[in-house]
Parts: C-alpha cells; structure tokens; sequence
C-alpha cells in the first residue's frame, strides 16, 4: 500500500494553476493586494486540478500513540493522559472538537498505538500497531514493519474518507511525550543538534529541558537512524501516530486532497511523507507556527510559509482547524469577485 500511494502522486497541475493566476490577474483588486489568499488559491488549483474546488467536506484526523520513551521521565503529564485525552476528543470536549466545529470540520480519531484499550466508537478508528512504542533511549522505537504498518494505518483512513467526498483534511496528534520523538525526528532529518530543536513540550522546566536534550541525544546515540531512510527515522526514534500523520499526508497527497498540517508532531510527520515521497510536500499547507524551536527549523527545511503565529502549543490538530476557513476564503475569492469585465471598472487597479 505505501508504495502503491507514493507512486500515486502526481506534480500539482500546471494547467489548473495558470488559468487561477489569470483570473487572479482580472479581478477587481490591485495586484497581490489579498497577499498568501492569493498564492494559497493557485496552490490549490494545482492540488485539485480545479479552480474552483469545493472545500465543504473537512475533517481534521487526530492521530493517537504512546512512547516508551516517557519511563525516561520527559515529559510533565503520565501516559495514563493520552487514552483519557482520546475519550475528551471522541465526547466532544476538548480544543480541538471545539476550533472543529467553528470550521465546519468533523473530528476522527486514529488509535495507531495507545498504551490502553479504547471502547468502540463510531468516530474511533482501531489501527493499533501496539500499545505504545518501545524506549528508544535503548533501542529501536519500533521495527521498521510497524513502522510501516502505521504510515500505512494513516493511508488507509484517509483514502477511505476520500473515497466518502473528504474535500480538506488536517492531521491532529495525541500523545504524552510525543515531543520527544518528533525532536529527535527534527535533529536527524534537518542535520540540527537537539538542543536547537528541543522545546518545553507540555511545560517542562530547565532542568527537566537538559535532560530531555540528553535522553534524545542519547537514543540518537543508541539507534544510528539513517537520515537518508525515512522509515528508518522513524522506526527507532519516532513514534506511530507520527508515523500515521505521514500516512496522512501521503494519502491525501495521492487522492489530490489539500492537507493542512498542524504543529509540531504533525510537522515531524511531514518530514517523513516528504522523505518517502518528495512530490507530498506540494499538497501541505502549514497552518501555523508553534513555539516549539524545531517547528521553525522544520518549516524552513520543508519550505513551508505558515498561515498563523498565534504562539500555539497545543497539537491535536487546533491550528489545522483554524487554518481550514482561511484555505476556503482564498478560493473563495478567487472565484466570486467579480472580474473588472463583470463590474464594468475601467483599467485595472
């Protein structure tokens, strides 16, 4: 499945973005005067192949997993959080379901590694690999089968919603301690020493921070992961909800799907669905930039604009939520502003 997706994705379409940069070029405005709605219209023509796409059926899929790499004491919140955080989003309560509902989006959950078994719900997907990744301040996080299996997890749930009519997706994250993983992903994949790209996550202190540092220099240390091998990277030090996002990504970049990516862990799968499949990084949109250090230096190596700096931390796919009306506006605008033919207006602005 993943090399069939990856082999799936096509350039974005030439054609679809010339004749959007025409109209752009004809509307009752002066040039550029509507800023990133502009380039952010054309992208999405290319991405759909349509100028004027309907963006009305959105989701944000919240990607869920737990590290072992927590029992190294990185993190402010237990494990125990992640499942309980995962029943929030699945009764409606949490930052996410509500920044989804301002964006007309629905909320699916992935489990592709809680440390817990979770109830049936109809809005649950059950894509475990295991419960929880392995330490990988002592070895590999993962075997590269499951990490596979959870890119693959992330394939497969966001094909079928295209299957369904899923016009815009963002990728969401749960997990306690997924910082971690997704600092180490960020020091191997951009050749960026850790402390660089190593953040406070839940709101940790300094202390906590140094060792935070030294665990994920330690499990780099400990594991080789080749920079080159994306899979690699992720099998030893990352974790399987950041492995399902890059499904995500890759996925919805084959189904010509405009993907909004979120923050931090979203970003560290990015960085994954780009290294598989270079022609993904085309079909991402950056909603925001956190706070976190390594997210900026992630952007910079994707070369990646984000739409927000609302100084964000949260992840679950909030930022991917408020982004999803700012990516409908600039279509929007594209194409109902009237034209200077259409309003009659004399010479161009």
């Amino acid at each position: 499945m993943l090399h069939q997706t990856i082999q799936t994705i096509q350039p974005l379409n030439q054609a679809a973005m010339d004749q959007a940069l025409a109209r752009q070029a004809e509307l009752t405005k002066p040039a550029g005067s509507l800023g990133r709605l502009e380039s952010l219209s054309v992208q999405i023509a290319g991405m759909t192949a349509q100028i004027n796409p309907s963006l009305t059926n959105r989701a944000v899929i919240v990607a869920a997993g737990d590290h072992g790499i927590t029992a190294e004491g990185v993190s402010a919140f237990p494990s125990a959080v992640t499942p309980q955080m995962v029943l929030n989003f699945l009764n409606g309560g949490a930052a996410i379901n509500v920044l989804a509902r301002q964006a007309g989006a629905r909320v699916i959950v992935l489990d592709a590694g809680v440390a817990a078994e979770l109830p049936t719900h109809p809005n649950l997907i059950n894509a475990k690999v295991a419960l929880g990744t392995n330490n990988s301040a002592i070895g590999p996080a993962m075997t590269r089968d499951q990490a596979v299996q959870a890119v693959e997890a992330g394939i497969k749930v966001v094909t079928e919603e295209c299957q369904n009519g899923l016009q815009l997706v963002g990728t969401g994250d749960m997990g306690i301690g997924n910082t971690t993983p997704s600092s180490a992903i960020c020091a191997v994949m951009t050749k960026t020493d850790v402390a660089d790209v190593t953040g406070r996550g839940t709101g940790i202190d300094y202390t906590r921070w140094q060792h935070k540092v030294e665990v994920i220099n330690r499990a780099i240390a400990v594991n080789q992961p080749d920079a080159n091998d994306p899979l690699d990277v992720l099998a030893k030090v990352g974790g399987f909800e950041i492995g399902a996002i890059a499904g995500i990504i890759l996925g919805a970049a084959a189904h010509r799907v405009p993907v909004l990516i979120d923050g931090f862990i979203s970003t560290a799968g990015a960085l994954i669905a780009a290294g598989l499949a270079p022609l993904s990084r085309d079909y991402m949109i950056a909603a925001h930039r956190s706070v976190e250090p390594g997210h900026q230096i992630m952007q910079k190596h994707l070369d990646l604009q984000p739409i927000f700096h609302l100084d964000l931390r949260l992840g679950e796919g909030t930022g991917a939520a408020l982004a999803m009306p700012v990516v409908a506006s600039a279509v929007a605008t594209l194409n109902q502003m009237a034209t200077f033919s259409d309003a009659n207006v004399s010479g161009k602005l």
